[in-house]
């Protein structure tokens, strides 16, 4: 029950941030009440005073007082989806030195844009970025939308990302919820339901701070409130500006909040990936589907990521580009997917030149100018060890 999330006292103030109101026995329907008005406007007040001081100069970001640019903001809350601000900062500049507006990356190819990509990732997001650019520079003239509702209608833009976009970029009274903010309201509120059957509850908290007054400062504030402060581990909590208004602190264990279900272990995969040469010394690669894992990027030809035991001869035989004489290098190396972790062998063997391919062939001086994602350059760090 929300009734039951917010107890104790914090700093001297009403303890109960938060207020519900629950139907008669027999209906499971809960509505959320605001947080109360004084406390709301004390937590907003005290963070965006905090912010004025303390925030982050990150090169997406609006200098204090202008207005930010939705194409930069976007680009910035896509690239930030699952990865973090130190890595993102090289590839956001690239991405604006290339691209500089949304109608320049609607022009681009899309193999320019996962190229660009490698590393960051995730690629149905570079996917979804192209198509987006190509969707506002055609339908809405190279604009943005200003509503939350007009933007989650564009490819790749999840309530999350309409939000951050609408109040930072277009002060809409509006607050994101990403693992920062979900944080930071998990323990200023005490919201102790485990995840993710929590997240309701932290999204209705955290939403009732939504104000017309500075809401892309107050997102942001947030944001680096839960960056820098109020850590997942050892959260600094004297140096926090809503300490005495938080109700996790004033239980004496805030790092246990939010509460999350244990790690399942993930599932394993394995597969050996094939380095062909011909008599130029090029490779041959393949281009993986458009849709999918890793859709549109370049790869190495392999045989089938499963789980259980490592292909025998036959099975290699058969997904064999050629039939070559093949040596198998030593090691073995690991990519962790989201869902799965992927052990990978690498074969080598050279053919003739002409040889009738399913695939095209590189050589890897010019690898830099395919979208090769992290896990197969992984693999390909076998060919160097060998050759060391």
């Amino acid at each position: 029950m929300l009734a039951d999330l917010c107890s104790g006292t914090a700093g001297g103030k009403a303890s109960c941030i938060m207020k519900s109101k629950v139907k008669a026995p027999g209906h499971s329907t809960i509505r959320p009440a605001d947080i109360q008005r004084d406390i709301r406007r004390d937590i907003r007040r005290a963070l965006l005073g905090w912010y004025d001081q303390h925030r982050r100069s990150l090169p997406w970001r609006a200098k204090a007082g202008k207005r930010a640019d939705p194409y930069r903001v976007w680009l910035s809350e896509i690239m930030l989806q699952q990865t973090t601000v130190a890595t993102v900062g090289p590839y956001f500049g690239d991405f604006m030195a290339r691209w500089p507006t949304v109608e320049a990356l609607a022009a681009a190819d899309l193999d320019q844009v996962l190229v660009a990509w490698q590393g960051l990732g995730y690629y149905a997001r570079a996917r979804n970025l192209h198509k987006c650019a190509g969707v506002v520079a055609s339908l809405h003239g190279g604009v943005f939308p200003d509503s939350e509702a007009a933007l989650r209608s564009l490819p790749g833009i999840g309530e999350y990302t309409a939000a951050a976009i609408a109040a930072i970029a277009f002060d809409q009274a509006a607050v994101p919820v990403d693992g920062n903010i979900e944080r930071v309201t998990a323990r200023l509120c005490a919201i102790t339901t485990p995840l993710p059957a929590g997240k309701a509850l932290i999204k209705a908290a955290a939403t009732s701070f939504a104000d017309a007054h500075r809401p892309g400062d107050f997102a942001q504030a947030m944001m680096d409130l839960g960056s820098g402060v109020c850590t997942p581990r050892a959260p600094k909590c004297p140096d926090c500006p809503l300490q005495k208004l938080c109700l996790a602190h004033a239980a004496g264990d805030p790092e246990k909040l939010p509460v999350r279900p244990a790690k399942l272990k993930r599932p394993e995969r394995c597969t050996q990936m094939f380095w062909l040469e011909n008599a130029r010394g090029e490779v041959l690669l393949r281009k993986r589907p458009a849709r999918g894992l890793l859709g549109g990027m370049t790869e190495l030809p392999s045989t089938p990521w499963r789980a259980g035991d490592w292909p025998d001869a036959d099975e290699i035989s058969g997904a064999e580009p050629l039939s070559v004489a093949w040596t198998l290098l030593p090691g073995e190396v690991q990519h962790v997917f989201t869902h799965f972790r992927l052990t990978m062998r690498l074969v080598q063997g050279r053919c003739r030149k002409g040889a009738n391919v399913d695939g095209f062939w590189v050589h890897p001086d010019d690898f830099a100018e395919h979208a090769l994602p992290t896990v197969i350059k992984k693999a390909m760090g076998l060919i160097l060890q060998a050759e060391a």
